[in-house]
């Protein structure tokens, strides 16, 4: 059964002027909540259980979810206080039943082949897969460097680049990462898994040029709110 975790208690900081007083999932697009969406992919995806990993006004997720049926099952984790997206994975992983999963953040839309990244993680033998996006002209992300056999050799921080691979918030986890370290509650999953122990396991990233957005800032929830209107 393939799993997948959402990262779905972000705050939205940047999105206040918008969207205010809920969890960025939560945010309208297109007339419905930005998971339904989400949800929308992974039933495409074949997923058979989707845990939401929930914190700033859970809530308003949960009573969302009231009187809904999906076909996939579906659990929750709470954070009583923010946990970094390390801590709210491995929190998450909890109730993961198989040996891996894929998270997905809660506030960007990936239209990846989730098969082709399967298989691209057991090819590789991989204990973390990235589902990375080319893109031009960019300022807004970090972007990612690979060697020849697409194992990622550095993450690189924000700064203009004319073309590059960024993280594109899907990731193929293997569960044994998080009982492989001595991992605080609350840590960052990208600057203490990912790039703290860059050398010391088999993080590999595979790039896709699919359709992307981030709806992170105002002028990308707008845009996705046109985007998702045409689909």
């Amino acid at each position: 059964m393939k799993e997948c975790i959402i990262l779905a208690g972000g705050f939205g900081t940047r999105l206040q002027s918008v969207v205010k007083d809920i969890p960025k999932c939560m945010a309208h697009v297109a007339g419905e909540p930005f998971l339904y969406h989400l949800f929308n992919y992974v039933n495409r995806e074949a997923f058979g259980h989707v845990i939401l990993s929930l914190g700033y006004k859970a809530d308003v997720v949960l009573e969302w979810l009231e009187n809904k049926t999906f076909p996939f099952q579906i659990s929750y984790v709470k954070e009583d206080e923010p946990l970094g997206t390390g801590g709210a994975i491995k929190l998450a992983f909890g109730q993961v039943f198989g040996e891996s999963a894929y998270v997905i953040n809660g506030d960007t839309f990936f239209d990846i082949n989730t098969g082709f990244l399967s298989d691209f993680h057991v090819q590789k033998n991989a204990s973390i897969s990235l589902a990375l996006k080319p893109m031009t002209d960019f300022d807004r992300y970090g972007s990612v460097e690979l060697n020849e056999k697409e194992r990622i050799i550095r993450f690189n921080e924000k700064q203009y680049c004319d073309k590059g691979l960024i993280n594109g918030g899907v990731y193929l986890i293997n569960k044994e990462i998080f009982s492989s370290f001595d991992l605080p509650e609350k840590f960052s999953f990208e600057k203490d898994i990912m790039e703290a122990h860059l050398h010391d396991i088999e993080i590999y990233g595979q790039s896709f040029d699919n359709y992307f957005i981030d709806i992170g800032i105002p002028s990308d929830f707008e845009k996705a709110n046109k985007d998702f209107n045409l689909k």
